[in-house]
């Protein structure tokens, strides 16, 4: 059965901004090649223009976030549903819900509507209360206005479920399980293999990268401390500016070349994953497929993805000490998480459990056509 599936929620792809679009761009080839039409919405402003990408129909539309800000994404988000009616889609999968959940009652009535939920948005240390507030009232919504969910971790998976009184689907993002790496990379950044280490994050704080980033400056490490991510926004500033003489940490901004990601990743003495809020973070996963060693915070969201298998930390003096200690690559973790990823998060899994998780969607839905979203009752309850 083919099917006729729209992404939205993304800035577009390929990606050149984070998860979602990651994701997308992975998702949506591989659908391609199981035979399913796809589109995938991006944003006017989106460097890639072209009308298609490896098979993936693109749709650009009007994005003014760069002009007025956070609100020009409602209005991204309300151009891309308003594409959709024009459409014959069997299946809309949104990836998250902060600013499309709003306009759930202009969704498509005939499109099957699921939403990967991501993480737990207000938990984010960045919004105000009220922004909290308003994210909860957003996640409720999605809940409301998708006839499925997707989580995207085990522990949001289990909030979701016992909050909401539904069954979402767990599927996580992916891997690539054959990385490439080429040490040819390092000379670019006047890098040598295992000399350095390594963090990759967007620039928030919940992402602990200041605690990380302090605990590096109170060791005795001669190493360089390499820092991937766009320092654009306030947070980021702060931290270039906070390090601006300690010429050990080096800011490097976005990188989106997967090979040199992949190698930087390779052949670092030590990968530090500070994320504490979300679900499966997919720079984790990738670094794990690269053998890299890892040093996490130590929340459930973390250790549900690498169990035993990397060293664990809470504030910046136990990661001064995990740095002074020099004991970072356990083969047996490094080992333990490439296997995790081969057996349950390669992308050719992933892909299949999308697909799979569409096709019962979609056979799932046929009897209750043709009833409208907001007549649809989810799980026995209505919220």
């Amino acid at each position: 059965m083919k099917l006729n599936i729209a992404i939205l929620g993304t800035r577009g792809i390929p990606n050149n901004y984070g998860g979602f679009e990651h994701i997308a761009g992975y998702l949506g080839k591989g659908l391609v090649e199981k035979g399913h039409n796809i589109t995938v919405y991006n944003s006017h402003k989106h460097p890639y223009q072209e009308k298609e990408w490896n098979g993936v129909r693109i749709i650009h539309c009007y994005d003014p976030e760069y002009m007025i800000g956070v609100a020009g994404q409602f209005i991204y988000d309300f151009n891309c549903i308003l594409d959709t009616r024009k459409r014959n889609y069997d299946i809309i999968l949104m990836l998250g819900y902060t600013s499309s959940s709003v306009w759930g009652k202009l969704y498509p009535r005939k499109a099957i509507i699921i939403t990967n939920m991501d993480g737990l948005e207000w938990q984010r240390t960045k919004f105000s209360k009220p922004v909290r507030n308003f994210l909860k009232y957003a996640e409720k919504l999605a809940v409301r206005s998708s006839r499925f969910h997707v989580a995207d971790s085990p522990v949001i998976k289990d909030y979701l479920d016992n909050k909401y009184n539904i069954k979402s689907k767990y599927i996580a993002y992916g891997a690539d399980l054959h990385p490439e790496a080429n040490e040819e990379y390092l000379l670019e950044y006047g890098l040598k293999k295992q000399l350095y280490f390594l963090l990759m994050a967007r620039m928030e704080p919940e992402n602990n990268i200041e605690m990380i980033l302090d605990g590096f400056c109170l060791s005795r490490s001669k190493n360089k401390f390499i820092v991937i991510g766009n320092c654009g926004n306030g947070f980021g500033k702060y931290l270039v500016d906070k390090y601006k003489n300690e010429s050990r940490i080096v800011f490097l901004g976005a990188l989106f070349n997967e090979r040199k990601v992949q190698s930087l990743s390779s052949f670092c003495s030590l990968y530090f994953h500070g994320h504490s809020v979300g679900g499966t973070n997919p720079s984790l996963l990738d670094a794990m497929a690269c053998k890299a060693p890892l040093a996490a915070h130590g929340n459930a969201f973390n250790r549900s993805i690498l169990r035993d298998n990397a060293r664990f930390f809470q504030n910046e003096l136990e990661v001064c000490s995990l740095i002074n200690s020099g004991d970072y690559a356990n083969k047996s973790h490094i080992q333990n998480n490439y296997s995790t990823i081969a057996n349950e998060f390669a992308w050719d899994s992933i892909i299949d459990q999308y697909e799979s998780f569409f096709m019962e969607c979609y056979l799932a839905s046929q009897e209750y056509y043709p009833l409208k979203h907001e007549e649809i009752i989810l799980s026995g309850r209505e919220y």
